[in-house]
């Protein structure tokens, strides 16, 4: 796919694309505005992924099935759980049937986030 902007370019020049016209990078940008500016909790791209995976998918959730369907290492998984824990968005629970295993639950404040998460890009869509 060419791109303008392709192609052999002095090292002086910028290159220059128009992504305006991408709705989904519009509603992805003002989303990402609105959410620094109103200094909300500040969570990675991996975060964000695990979590919606948390709440969206059906429980139990274990660090194994999550690693698998995010395709990418438990202690990936485990380090963004420690965070997403630390700030109350989930919890982490031993299994009593398998000692083994650790369940990530949901909590009220992960769902709240959410839900104003999900609002905020909402009305940034409805401003495009």
């Amino acid at each position: 796919m060419q791109h303008e902007g392709d192609g052999n370019v002095n090292a002086d020049q910028e290159l220059t694309f128009d992504l305006s016209g991408h709705n989904g990078l519009r509603l992805w940008h003002g989303t990402l505005l609105k959410t620094v500016r109103q200094d909300s909790i500040d969570l990675s791209a991996r975060q964000q992924a695990l979590l919606l995976q948390i709440y969206l998918e059906p429980a139990p959730h274990t660090v194994r099935g999550l690693a698998a369907a995010l395709q990418v290492s438990k202690p990936v998984v485990t380090r963004a759980l420690d965070t997403l824990s630390t700030m109350g968005l989930v919890r982490r629970k031993r299994d009593e049937a398998d000692k083994r295993n650790v369940l990530v639950q949901r909590t009220v404040k992960g769902a709240v986030y959410l839900t104003d998460l999900a609002d905020l890009i909402e009305k940034t869509n409805s401003e495009l």
